[in-house]
């Protein structure tokens, strides 16, 4: 099923061109045309969701099929180090297209991306807390 005003679903209903980098019957991934670096990569499902918490399994699994494939050709013809793989969830989380999507962003040793990673440590007995509060959710 698509969104009728979701750029993504046009996108996989061709309406809309990109530059493919692999398609089938589920799964679309094409270059991103704002990159983070070069090859950068968008996966989608072809059907609409807008987080992975609501996408049908049937989507995510057709997407995890296909995703060691997709990034190892990214990496190997990038040239890569290594790679991140990143889903935003949510407008909070970085998300600006509300259809899932996975980008493979390759990177390069000291490439300036992602040059923080804004740990911290829990307070004593927190971590025990939100480990029960998430299990009851499950």
């Amino acid at each position: 099923m698509a969104d009728k005003d979701c750029i993504f679903c046009k996108i996989a209903a061709g309406q809309i061109p990109c530059t493919k980098i692999y398609e089938d019957e589920n799964v679309l991934a094409f270059l991103d045309i704002g990159p983070l670096s070069e090859g950068h990569t968008l996966v989608i499902p072809k059907e609409h969701s807008s987080k992975i918490h609501n996408c049908s399994v049937e989507a995510i699994s057709a997407v995890a099929a296909v995703l060691p494939k997709i990034t190892a050709a990214v990496a190997s013809t990038m040239g890569a180090d290594g790679y991140n793989v990143l889903c935003n969830n949510g407008r909070a989380a970085g998300q600006l297209v509300e259809h899932l999507h996975f980008h493979i962003i390759p990177r390069k040793t000291n490439d300036g991306v992602f040059t923080q990673w804004p740990a911290f440590k829990y307070p004593q007995g927190r971590i025990e807390k939100l480990a029960v509060e998430i299990r009851a959710k499950l």
